[in-house]
């Protein structure tokens, strides 16, 4: 006996994952809406077929995650209550926690040592304010409470990269590098490149540049706010490094990513998020 459209639909595990995302944008649209939103409107934000989106919000609607008010969309009750619960259970956690988490898990795929690092009053340098060291005999040591020069670190580099660009200027006019390494960058104009270019790629690298053998790697912490409490470096010897400097801003990128989500921050707000494919 043939299956019937109900039973096909529900052997189709393949678009579950889609839609799961798909209720997921729905629900952040409607976060950040001040009023009801249209289905038109939904569709229009998540670039996504209104008979798709139609089906989604009935479900929602039936556990009351959303509500319908004169042929538009609010968040309803059930919403608010499972933000509540997540609200409970990210008070448990403190952001110390959540980033020595990550912290611990960069560490574990990188094999190298995992440092956070925060902006100085001064404008002028960072400090090391936590430090999981690596395993490995052969490794970079730096002690909490160390500080370092921006423009010589990773670290540096990207904290400045979260500067306006006219912040960045007043930064590069008042200052004098000193040359840290014989291949140290002090050059004010191939700096501000370098700034502009770990902006634009979320990840900074350093190879030899605070200090001889050292090889930095390190990108922006995000928290809800949009603020920047610090950012997540990793720093390996040299030697050990230059056949992985690529998949090394790739790990301490994704790491960086992970520990600002759970700190609720969200790098592109729903209208901006990339479309979903049509199903």
């Amino acid at each position: 006996m043939p299956a019937s459209p109900e039973e096909r639909r529900q052997a189709a595990p393949q678009s579950a994952p889609q839609s799961v995302t798909r209720v997921i944008r729905i629900l952040e649209v409607l976060c950040a809406r001040a009023g009801p939103v249209s289905l038109a409107d939904l569709a229009r934000a998540l670039a996504t077929p209104k008979s798709s989106l139609a089906a989604l919000l009935r479900g929602l609607a039936e556990e009351e995650f959303v509500v319908a008010v004169d042929g538009a969309w609010r968040l309803g009750p059930g919403a608010y209550g499972l933000g509540s619960a997540l609200l409970e259970a990210r008070r448990r956690l403190s952001t110390p926690d959540l980033l020595r988490e990550g912290m611990r898990r960069l560490a574990g795929a990188s094999g190298e040592t995992v440092l956070f690092a925060v902006a100085d009053a001064d404008g002028q340098t960072l400090t090391y304010v936590d430090v999981i060291e690596s395993r490995n005999a052969v490794r970079f040591a730096v002690a909490v409470g160390d500080r370092r020069p921006l423009y010589a670190t990773a670290g540096g580099r990207m904290l400045l990269a979260a500067r306006t660009s006219t912040e960045v200027q007043a930064y590069l006019q008042q200052l004098r590098p000193e040359r840290l390494t014989s291949t140290a960058e002090t050059d004010k104009v191939r700096l501000a490149a370098v700034i502009a270019s770990a902006r634009e790629a979320s990840v900074a690298q350093t190879v030899d540049q605070a200090a001889d053998g050292v090889t930095g790697t390190a990108a922006l912490i995000h928290d809800a706010s949009g603020h920047v409490p610090g950012a997540l470096v990793v720093a390996a010897p040299s030697a050990r490094s230059q056949d992985r400097l690529a998949e090394l801003r790739g790990l301490v990128r994704e790491e960086a990513a992970t520990i600002s989500r759970s700190l609720g921050w969200r790098d592109k707000t729903p209208d901006q998020a990339a479309a979903i494919p049509a199903s």
